[in-house]
């Protein structure tokens, strides 16, 4: 029998890590950790693991996260409009993608 992970952020989510202060947008998603065993240390490696394109103080930059230490990100509003336009692509749903990828 075959376990089914469903991921819970999907592409053009924007999310933030509950630890290390940073926002960005899901870019893309892996079912399961795609590194080496044992780099994740306590962080289960058998969970969606999902890059993000995330923007800080020095500019943006990717980040690879676990999806227990990602959250949905309710201040939205935190982002300017100029950052959402230089930095992403917005589809009428809200959803927003890097400018360099297609929104799926």
């Amino acid at each position: 029998m075959t376990n089914e992970i469903v991921a819970k952020f999907g592409l053009g989510q924007i999310v933030r890590h509950r630890e290390a202060a940073f926002r960005g947008v899901v870019i893309d998603v892996d079912p399961v950790f795609a590194g080496q065993p044992g780099e994740t240390g306590a962080i289960s490696p058998d969970q969606p693991f999902y890059q993000v394109l995330a923007l800080g103080d020095e500019g943006g930059f990717i980040a690879y996260a676990s999806e227990d230490s990602l959250e949905q990100d309710p201040e939205l509003v935190a982002m300017t409009r100029d950052a959402e336009q230089r930095w992403f692509t917005v589809d009428a749903n809200g959803r927003h993608a890097p400018r360099s990828q297609a929104i799926h």
